[in-house]
């Protein structure tokens, strides 16, 4: 399984609007269907299922993959991880 935690001081509609970047860049690279369930964006497809969750100052992705995406398991982590730290907290790309 593969948790990353994604600190925030973003308001309730822009940490969703972050998690849909999230989403979106997930379902075309992985073919992922991604719905809500409050705070908590669920997404899935044969071999890959998961979360992300949003807090107030904090986003918690957890990714399940089955045995084919497995020996992706870093590469996959290091995009997500990435891509969250982007969206998640913008000022940290003008450094």
């Amino acid at each position: 399984m593969i948790e990353i935690i994604q600190s925030h001081d973003l308001t309730p509609d822009a940490a969703h609007a972050a998690a849909r970047q999230v989403a979106d860049k997930l379902a075309r690279e992985l073919g992922l269907t991604c719905r809500w369930q409050g705070d908590v964006l669920r997404f899935s497809k044969s071999g890959v299922d998961g979360t992300l969750t949003l807090a107030a100052a904090e986003a918690r992705m957890q990714i399940r993959l089955g045995f084919l995406y497995g020996a992706f398991a870093s590469t996959i982590r290091a995009k997500v991880a990435e891509k969250m730290r982007k969206v998640f907290v913008p000022e940290a790309d003008t450094h």
